[in-house]
């Protein structure tokens, strides 16, 4: 009895947490940590439905003509198979040819999982999969707020609830890596009450909170002048240099310069600037704090922050938090 499939796969790209059972899946993105989750839920579907399954993993890398017939055809025991063909972005030759003519007509009883981390490496097959395959999308999470999602779905999976200002401290307590921000909402699904809030979230890693530049720089520009200096001076106390605190400071002062008063959409700006649509999106909102008088204002503080801290004070951290001061201090409020 074959497993469980959808009657009609999507080449729009979905959820990686709704993979299920296909002749192929296509995943995409570099995550490697959602990809292995895929990987996970795939197997454990199929042998829900059929009490076992046979794993292999190929790499498109190293592939050897005829091997993808071997892996996919009928084992001894005919048990239920899954294929995960890794590293297409670095896929040879030989995969290519083969893996065309599997594409036209795959093995309905075999769920094929293809890798796909970014890049334009074998387009002639990704276009064929995007055509008939179920595709999952396993791009890591960006933004706050899509690190605030993540946390959010994963108590949701588990039949818990975590309160979205708690879901937002655990995302900065633990950093931008999937796979700990999934570790952290194990622990907490595990051992925390159906209801998390923020209390709990800083009992548990309060003392963990990762504080990075980019973090002082949000504070200082969002206006929130006691929270950026308190994450700068938390900073300092565990050796941040203050080089790259500057080069955060101005990275996102330009940004907001070059995207103040922009108009089209967030993506076609964001080619104009070379930078990300979520980044400009962001910028975005955050330049509606300033006058270009402020932004001209922050600017200069960043770069006499930059002076002084390449050599020209024997004070370097005192300048950077006069550059941190005047961001969050000379815009709107």
């Amino acid at each position: 009895m074959a497993a469980a499939r959808r009657p009609a796969p999507s080449n729009s790209g979905t959820s990686w947490r709704e993979a299920a059972p296909q002749p192929l899946v296509l995943a995409t993105g570099s995550d490697e940590y959602l990809i292995q989750r895929v990987r996970e839920s795939l197997r454990d579907q199929i042998r829900e439905h059929q009490g076992t399954c046979e794993v292999t993993l190929m790499s498109a890398a190293d592939y050897a003509p005829g091997q993808l017939a071997v892996v996919t055809s009928p084992s001894l025991f005919d048990e239920p198979k899954l294929v995960c063909v890794t590293d297409l972005s670095s896929m040879n030759e030989n995969l290519l040819t083969d893996a065309l003519a599997y594409v036209k007509s795959p093995d309905p009883e075999v769920t094929v999982l293809w890798e796909h981390g970014g890049g334009n490496r074998g387009k002639k097959l990704l276009d064929a999969l995007k055509e008939t395959a179920l595709v999952v999308d396993c791009a890591p999470p960006k933004s706050d707020r899509d690190k605030s999602a993540f946390i959010l779905a994963e108590f949701k999976q588990h039949g818990k609830r975590i309160e979205p200002d708690a879901a937002r401290a655990l995302a900065a307590a633990v950093g931008t890596s999937t796979a700990e921000l999934a570790a952290a909402c194990a622990q907490l699904i595990s051992d925390g009450p159906t209801t998390v809030d923020h209390d709990l979230v800083e009992k548990y890693y309060g003392g963990r909170v990762e504080v990075t530049a980019f973090r002082v720089a949000d504070a200082a520009v969002a206006g929130n002048a006691d929270q950026a200096l308190k994450l700068w001076r938390q900073a300092v106390d565990v050796g941040v240099d203050p080089v790259p605190m500057v080069a955060a400071l101005g990275a996102k002062l330009r940004l907001i310069a070059l995207v103040a008063g922009s108009r089209g959409s967030s993506g076609s700006v964001a080619r104009d600037v070379g930078a990300a649509p979520w980044q400009v999106e962001r910028a975005q909102n955050e330049a509606r704090r300033f006058t270009p008088g402020h932004v001209s204002e922050a600017l200069k503080a960043i770069a006499h922050a930059d002076a002084q801290v390449k050599g020209e004070s024997r004070t370097p951290y005192y300048a950077v938090e006069r550059a941190i001061t005047v961001i969050a201090t000379h815009g709107r409020h």
